[in-house]
């Protein structure tokens, strides 16, 4: 049985707060020069300049890279022959986050209740996942969630019927929608299966996937491809002023789901997608 300490979960979360803010994922950035250099609308080429030029100048100073810094989502892998002491998990990723977000001049967009809406004023609580596995591992991903995406990100419970078509048509016309709020260009995670919970959770599993990995089934790898070509052909571009590249990437998870349903979740990120993890 391997011992964990609360304060080391807290030590690495307010630290990967501060990455996840501060340092542009290397595959995303990778995916946004290659689409710089592909562009031929030049109106489009010159934002893809800039977000560059703005990820360097977040990395340089250690400061945020959008004036958004997310909801904190914590997701916590941890093998069953793990025990935790000194505390609870749930207090020790918060003070992390809280220590993440004061320390690191992050801005505190969390609000104590959704309809009273006062400022928690430390950005916590964060909103946190877990997953038990074998062996005694015991990693942490924190992704901040901007809400120009989030609030662009749509569910919808089809039906068996819908099949392949409704499916596609359902994050096409997420994607429309969203147009230029998003900041684009996006990432798309998709969720299709399980309950009406598990396929939002598993659209926002899939925006932790890097950009150049494919889904591991050949069907549904394939339908990332398709997804990601017909959005490009949208035409939305750069923060929405047209191009070749709406979206870095389509990502697909899914789920065994029941014989009456089809549960289809889009949840949308922006061009910096931001996470960060490390394993204690």
């Amino acid at each position: 049985m391997r011992e964990i300490n609360t304060s080391d979960i807290t030590r690495v979360v307010k630290k990967l707060c501060m990455d996840a803010n501060y340092y542009l994922c290397s595959d995303i950035k990778e995916r946004i020069i290659n689409a710089k250099n592909e562009e031929t609308w030049n109106t489009a080429k010159g934002i893809l300049e800039k977000i560059i030029t703005n990820s360097e100048i977040a990395k340089n100073e250690k400061m945020p890279i959008c004036q958004d810094t997310g909801m904190a989502c914590v997701f916590i892998e941890m093998g069953q022959d793990v025990h935790i002491v000194g505390g609870s998990i749930e207090d020790a990723v918060n003070e992390g986050v809280a220590q993440g977000y004061t320390e690191g001049y992050l801005r505190k967009s969390v609000v104590k209740d959704p309809l009273n809406r006062v400022n928690t004023k430390d950005n916590t609580p964060a909103v946190i996942y877990y997953d038990i596995v074998p062996g005694d591992k015991f990693k942490i991903t924190v992704a901040p969630k901007g809400f120009g995406s989030e609030n662009m990100s749509q569910l919808k419970m089809l039906k068996p019927a819908d099949g392949i078509d409704g499916v596609k048509d359902f994050i096409l016309k997420v994607v429309k929608e969203a147009g230029p709020n998003p900041c684009p260009p996006i990432v798309v995670g998709v969720g299709i299966g399980g309950t009406f919970d598990k396929a939002a959770n598993l659209a926002k599993r899939a925006l932790l996937r890097d950009v150049s990995e494919r889904n591991s089934n050949p069907f549904y790898a394939e339908l990332e491809k398709e997804m990601l070509e017909k959005i490009n052909m949208l035409g939305i571009g750069p923060q929405g002023f047209g191009g070749k590249t709406t979206a870095l990437a389509v990502n697909i998870e899914t789920y065994p789901t029941h014989i009456a349903g089809l549960p289809v979740a889009v949840n949308i990120n922006c061009h910096v997608t931001r996470h960060a993890s490390e394993e204690l």
